[in-house]
C-alpha cells in the first residue's frame, strides 16, 4: 500500500473530505480503501467489520496513511503549516504550547520531505520572525535552514540565519540548493559567505550539473550562476554549447568564425551535459523532447534561449535542421518538434501559471518550418516527473507527437495551435 504525502501547503478542508470519501468507500468495501484499512487500521481487517467503521476510523487510517500517529497529529501539521504561511505567530505559539515536540518534528509528518522542521519550513518562505521566535524556542536546524532559504532566493533570511549559526565555513555542497532553482541571488550571496567553485587542488566544486540537469528554466539566471563560477575561478569548457548555456552570444561568434559548420552540426548527450562537469545519463537531465543528437537550434527552444535563436535564425540556420537519426531508426526530429514537448511548456502548464504563449513555433513558423515533417523519437520521462519506461513514438509528425506523449504537462497546447493553422498535419 503506497503511503500518502502531503503536500507543500495541505488544504484542511481537502483533507476532510478525504476522511470522508474513504469512509463511504470503505463501507461500499472499495478495494483499495479496504487495503487502507488492512494497512492502516488492522483492528478493522475487512469484511463485516467494515460495514460498522466510523468516521474516526477513517481518519486514523488516512492520518497513519499521512505517516502521522493520530487525526490530530495531522491537523496539527496542517495547522503548522498554515501558521507559517500566514506568518501567524500566535497561533505558531499555541501549537507549540500544545505540542513541544512539534518544533523538532518535520512540518510535513515524512521523513523524506525536504521542506523540514518548522525553522527550515519558515526559511523557505523568508518569515524572518517566525525564525527569531523558532530559534529562541531552541529550534537548531540552522544549516539546513540556511540552505533553503538559499534555495528560494531569500537572501537576507539566509545572512541573518548564517549569522545566527555563528557564520561557519560553508560546506562544499553549499551552492546545490540555489544551483538547482537557478536562484541567482541566492548563488552570489553564498559566494560572498565564502562558498567555493574549486577545492585547494583545483578540483571542481560547483555544481555544473545541477545548473545544467535542473527542471528549472530561467535562462537570465543561469547565465548569471555559471559567468559566477567562472569569475570565482572555475574553468568551464570552451565549446559551442557551453557558450549557449552561458548565454554568450559573443563566444558562439567566435565559434561560428572557428567552424562555419556550426550551423548543422549535431551534439551528442555527452557534449551538451560535460562529464568533466558532472553531468551524468540523459535520465539525469530533465527535458521534453530529446536533445541528445540535436543542434543548437533544437538546445534553445529546450533551455529557451530566444535571443539566441533569433542569432542562430539570422545567421542562416535553417529552420527546418534535423537531429542525428541514430542506427535504430530514432531521431531526424527538426526544432518545431521541441516547440510541442519541452521543458519549459512544464513550467507554463503547472498548475496553470502561464503565459500560455508559443514564441518559439511562431518564430520558427515565420521563419519556413515545415509543420508537415516526420520523424521516430523515444522518450523516457525523469523519475521525478513519472514513470520512467521507455516508450516510443514512430512516424509522427510534430502535431501528432503532441497529441500521443506520455504527460499532457509538457505539451503546448498554444504551439500546437499554430502549428496546426500553418498546416500542420497529424
Amino acid at each position: 500500500m503506497p503511503v500518502r504525502r502531503l503536500p507543500v501547503r495541505p488544504n484542511p478542508d481537502q483533507l476532510r473530505h478525504q476522511a470522508k470519501d474513504l469512509l463511504r468507500a470503505a463501507r461500499a468495501g472499495d478495494p483499495e480503501a479496504v487495503a487502507e484499512f488492512r494497512a492502516h487500521h488492522p483492528d478493522l481487517a475487512g469484511g463485516s467489520d467494515l460495514e460498522r467503521v466510523r468516521l474516526a476510523d477513517a481518519q486514523l487510517v488516512l492520518a497513519r496513511a499521512y505517516q502521522a500517529s493520530s487525526w490530530n497529529r495531522l491537523v496539527q501539521a496542517v495547522e503548522m503549516v498554515e501558521a507559517i504561511w500566514t506568518d501567524d505567530l500566535d497561533s505558531l505559539r499555541r501549537l507549540l504550547r500544545l505540542n513541544p515536540a512539534l518544533l523538532r518534528e518535520e512540518v510535513l509528518i515524512r521523513a523524506d520531505s525536504n521542506w523540514g522542521p518548522p525553522l527550515t519550513y519558515a526559511a523557505n518562505l523568508g518569515r524572518d520572525r517566525l525564525i527569531r521566535f523558532l530559534y529562541d524556542a531552541g529550534a537548531r536546524d540552522l544549516e539546513s535552514a540556511a540552505g533553503r532559504a538559499a534555495l528560494q532566493g531569500h537572501v537576507e533570511t539566509a545572512r541573518m540565519i548564517h549569522d545566527l549559526a555563528g557564520r561557519p565555513a560553508l560546506k562544499p555542497g553549499a551552492l546545490g540548493g540555489p544551483a538547482y532553482t537557478l536562484s541567482a541571488s541566492g548563488t552570489e550571496l553564498l559566494l560572498s559567505l565564502g562558498a567555493r567553485v574549486v577545492d585547494e587542488r583545483g578540483a571542481r566544486l560547483a555544481p555544473v550539473d545541477v545548473v545544467l540537469q535542473t527542471d528549472s528554466r530561467h535562462p537570465e539566471r543561469k547565465h548569471a550562476i555559471l559567468e559566477m563560477y567562472a569569475k570565482a575561478g572555475l574553468a568551464l569548457p570552451d565549446t559551442p554549447v557551453m557558450a549557449l548555456h552561458r548565454g554568450r552570444i559573443d563566444l558562439l561568434e567566435a565559434h561560428l568564425r572557428r567552424d562555419p559548420a556550426l550551423l548543422t552540426r549535431t551534439f551528442s548527450h555527452r557534449e551538451i551535459y560535460p562529464a568533466e562537469m558532472g553531468c551524468g545519463d540523459p535520465l539525469d537531465a530533465t527535458t521534453g523532447t530529446p536533445l541528445g543528437g540535436s543542434t543548437l537550434l533544437h538546445m534553445c527552444v529546450e533551455f529557451d534561449e530566444m535571443e539566441i535563436g533569433r542569432w542562430l535564425l539570422d545567421r542562416g540556420m535553417d529552420p527546418n535542421v534535423r537531429s542525428r537519426v541514430g542506427r535504430s531508426g530514432f531521431g531526424g526530429h527538426t526544432p518545431l518538434f521541441n516547440t510541442v514537448v519541452s521543458q519549459p511548456n512544464f513550467w507554463m502548464n503547472y498548475r496553470e501559471r502561464g503565459p500560455f504563449v508559443a514564441p518559439f513555433a511562431e518564430l520558427l513558423l515565420e521563419r519556413g518550418a515545415d509543420p508537415s515533417v516526420r520523424a521516430s523519437l523515444w522518450k523516457r520521462l525523469h523519475p521525478g516527473h513519472g514513470d520512467p519506461q521507455r516508450r516510443d513514438f514512430r512516424d509522427v509528425t510534430a502535431l501528432s507527437w503532441g497529441e500521443r506523449f506520455v504527460d499532457p504537462v509538457f505539451v503546448s497546447r498554444p504551439a500546437m495551435q499554430r502549428i496546426e493553422e500553418a498546416g500542420g498535419v497529424r
